[in-house]
């Protein structure tokens, strides 16, 4: 009987490639994104390629009623969820504090911390109940230093790192297990929306170096989730060979 992973930001990068490994390793997936369209056909690809269930959550996490509704709706076979993904995140602007945009600020803070935690706040009574689960928070590097003009980015990674911490220890005697994944530079969607659709801007980002790719973080989190009982991963990070840390990296 395959386990039941929910992933949210389900539809691009990290959270479509664990989507993706998750399905073809044993488990049905409930995949989540504000993009309706995208989740449609991340739902054929999977079908297509593996013999895992599919069922599509289409909401905002940022909205803590469309959270609540989607998760409420879950059809009694997929209510018992095994494995959180909290894995919706971004980074928007990229400014000095003194010329960031409230706008971005928020944007980053209700999805990266709120929509965190809303979720969490609906799965993991669940997991509780039945003394069963695992919650894996998508964390970064940026969460662990900062660096010049990532001041609020950096801010709710660090939150998100502190909150991991805090959860492992309030789960701890429920024996949910909990565990931070903190990627460096993962080639996906995040410089686009950081640059906000500007592609030559993002483009440069990951230009002279080879990153890491979705897929890479999805083999972690399946190492993670795939340990033997009495064994939790509390905290991985990981990057891509050229780089040390959010600020030094080599090109080729």
């Amino acid at each position: 009987m395959n386990r039941i992973a929910l992933i949210t930001g389900a539809t691009s990068g990290i959270g479509r490639a664990t989507t993706i490994t998750f399905s073809q390793n044993n488990f049905d997936v409930i995949i989540t994104g504000r993009r309706k369209e995208l989740l449609e056909d991340l739902e054929k690809e999977i079908k297509s390629k593996s013999s895992g269930e599919v069922y599509i959550l289409n909401f905002d996490v940022r909205n803590k009623n469309e959270v609540d509704k989607a998760i409420d709706s879950l059809p009694q076979d997929w209510q018992n969820i095994d494995v959180l993904v909290n894995n919706a995140g971004l980074a928007v602007g990229l400014n000095h504090i003194q010329e960031g945009l409230i706008d971005d600020w928020e944007r980053m803070i209700d999805t990266n911390i709120k929509g965190l935690l809303y979720v969490t706040r609906k799965v993991s009574p669940r997991m509780i109940e039945k003394k069963h689960g695992h919650i894996i928070n998508i964390g970064s590097t940026a969460g662990k230093e900062t660096y010049e003009k990532g001041n609020v980015y950096c801010g709710t990674k660090h939150a998100v790192d502190a909150i991991t911490k805090g959860m492992r220890i309030d789960m701890l005697k429920h024996k949910i297990k909990v565990t931070a994944i903190n990627p460096g530079m993962v080639e996906t969607e995040f410089s686009l929306v950081r640059f906000k659709g500007d592609k030559e801007k993002a483009d440069t980002v990951y230009k002279g170096f080879t990153p890491l790719y979705g897929k890479d973080i999805a083999d972690a989190i399946l190492y993670v989730v795939t340990r033997p009982e009495h064994v939790c991963i509390n905290d991985i990070i990981i990057t891509a060979t050229s780089q040390a840390n959010s600020i030094y990296k080599v090109t080729e």
